[in-house]
């Protein structure tokens, strides 16, 4: 899970759609079936098969994604919201209502959701509603998340059936899915319930090859772009655990999309490791509460730390927030929703 520091608030550019892949694996075979993925503890959206590859930009970072009929697939289980996308890099700063180009930013979703209350609905069609339930229970036990049967929200979550488990990150406006086939558990649940609010996976940390190394020859072919930090893609930032957590909810088991049955991931002695899918750890739960905090706190800002606002990445320093620009570091504010220069 990618605990960073970075809040997911609205992202400013204004992105375009586009569908065109660039295929890197267009004689995909039929791959493990939706049980066996399961069990190797790596939530899929599409199990059963593998999509071309498309490189796109989305909250301004070049990343790769699956195509499976017109939907974008990131890391297996996360989907992308295509119109958000495009083939190149946006424009998010404004000067006097012009856009400056960015080159890095790291705005990673469309926002967290407000005032801590995340809407949903269920699917009529979808079996074994108690897994949701049991699900939301658990979040609301251990985070300070409330779950809201929808009533007429526009902004909601929406439990329906699919080939395989699979969620957005963060809150991306309207109503988004999260599909759940008839193999996803409680714990399957758990997990994209922790995409929808804003985490991301835990064995993409920057950090990672301090605690895990990535076995490449042992990965299926089609799928290695899975298997990339965030760092890859252009999204840094610290980390709010101090070490890669094997404990996470959020984390690949040792043996996903493994091509021979060998491990794809070890600690960096070489040894396999135990992941669950039965609760969120002591680090998934540090990592929500940092990013919702209590009814009523406001974010702490350290003096001195990067953060992402609005899809720009700033430093805080003397309580003020500053933007390294190709002009050198310029004071920045935020007025209406969008970055200015002071």
């Amino acid at each position: 899970m990618r605990k960073s520091k970075f809040l997911l608030l609205p992202v400013l550019a204004i992105l375009a759609c586009s569908k065109d892949p660039i295929s890197e694996n267009e004689n995909a075979e039929t791959q493990l079936n939706p049980e066996e993925i399961l069990n190797q503890k790596s939530e899929m959206a599409f199990p059963d098969k593998l999509g071309p590859v498309s490189q796109v930009y989305y909250a301004g970072q070049k990343m790769p994604v699956e195509e499976h009929n017109g939907d974008y697939v990131y890391q297996g289980d996360i989907m992308i919201p295509v119109n958000k996308t495009s083939k190149s890099p946006q424009s998010i700063i404004y000067k006097n209502k012009a856009a400056i180009p960015q080159n890095k930013s790291t705005g990673r979703t469309s926002g967290m959701w407000p005032d801590n209350t995340v809407y949903f609905a269920i699917n009529s069609t979808l079996a074994d509603k108690d897994r949701v339930y049991d699900a939301i229970q658990h979040w609301e036990n251990n985070t300070p998340l409330k779950f809201v049967e929808r009533s007429g929200e526009s902004n909601y979550i929406y439990f329906t059936p699919g080939s395989g488990c699979s969620s957005y990150v963060g809150m991306i406006g309207g109503r988004q899915n999260i599909t759940l086939s008839e193999y996803c558990s409680t714990g399957n649940t758990i997990h994209e319930i922790g995409h929808a609010v804003g985490l991301w996976h835990e064995q993409s940390r920057v950090d990672r090859s301090n605690y895990i190394t990535i076995n490449f020859d042992n990965i299926r072919s089609g799928t290695e772009h899975n298997f990339h930090t965030y760092e890859t893609s252009g999204f840094d930032g610290n980390e709010f655990t101090s070490s890669l957590d094997f404990g996470s909810i959020m984390m690949y088991g040792p043996y996903s999309f493994s091509a021979n049955g060998e491990p794809t991931i070890t600690r960096t002695n070489g040894s396999t490791y135990q992941v669950q899918r039965s609760a969120l750890s002591s680090g998934d739960i540090a990592g929500v509460k940092a990013m919702y905090p209590e009814e009523g706190a406001k974010p702490t800002y350290i003096n001195g730390e990067y953060y992402t606002l609005n899809g720009l990445t700033v430093l805080r320093n003397y309580d003020r927030w500053y933007y390294n620009s190709k002009w050198g570091w310029k004071e920045v504010e935020i007025k209406y929703g969008y970055w200015f220069f002071v």
